[in-house]
């Protein structure tokens, strides 16, 4: 676009705005479960691609060989675990609570990363990667929890998490392409936490009709 002077206007894409975006994007994919955004992530890091890169900043990390394969290991140790002890007492257990914990980290390095590679303070992304991971989690979570109890097949019960696996890897590649749909990511997630709570609230309020 040219002005009345003649100058040629540009929009500058690459900026902070764009920036948190994708970092919130991946750390709700990762607070779901950690695994393939983070794979994806470092594999987009490493390549150059998409404008997704930590090498310029402390958390460069995150897209060396070392971290992608432990990624991958810890993905099919997970997987192990979940069929050797069923999924609802994998989740329900101390795997469970730390793969949760590792998704809200792996949240916080991703998020800190991609604001760091564009010269950008690392800190605010710590905690706002922490944050949409926990978000993420508190969204979803309750959600398999009682998909699965509906669920009387084992194998139907192993295969919410590939779902889950799946989801998440959506939602990260697809704000590695667009990184503004971070935010808009938030949307679902924020409105399926407040249903989740008020259909708590509900039944906590009949529970208590029934007991008087």
């Amino acid at each position: 676009m040219r002005a009345a002077t003649g100058r040629t206007l540009t929009i500058p894409m690459n900026n902070l705005t764009f920036y948190i975006g994708l970092g919130l994007g991946l750390a709700l994919a990762a607070g779901l479960r950690p695994f393939l955004p983070a794979l994806l992530a470092g594999a987009l890091g490493s390549a150059g691609a998409l404008g997704v890169g930590f090498s310029h900043s402390d958390f460069s990390f995150l897209q060396e060989g070392w971290w992608l394969v432990a990624m991958a290991a810890l993905l099919l140790i997970a997987y192990l675990l979940q069929f050797r002890f069923g999924a609802e007492r994998f989740e329900a257990g101390p795997l469970g609570a730390m793969i949760a914990g590792l998704g809200i980290g792996v949240g916080a390095l991703l998020f800190a990363g991609t604001l760091g590679e564009h010269g950008d303070a690392t800190w605010p992304g710590l905690i706002g990667g922490a944050l949409a991971a926990l978000l993420g989690q508190a969204a979803v979570r309750p959600l398999i929890a009682r998909a699965r109890a509906r669920l009387a097949d084992r194998s139907a019960r192993e295969a919410l998490t590939l779902y889950v696996d799946s989801a998440a890897l959506v939602i990260a590649a697809l704000t590695a392409l667009l990184h503004p749909l971070g935010y808009i990511a938030l949307v679902p997630f924020a409105w399926l936490l407040l249903s989740t709570r008020r259909r708590a609230g509900e039944k906590y309020a009949g529970l208590r009709i029934l007991g008087r």
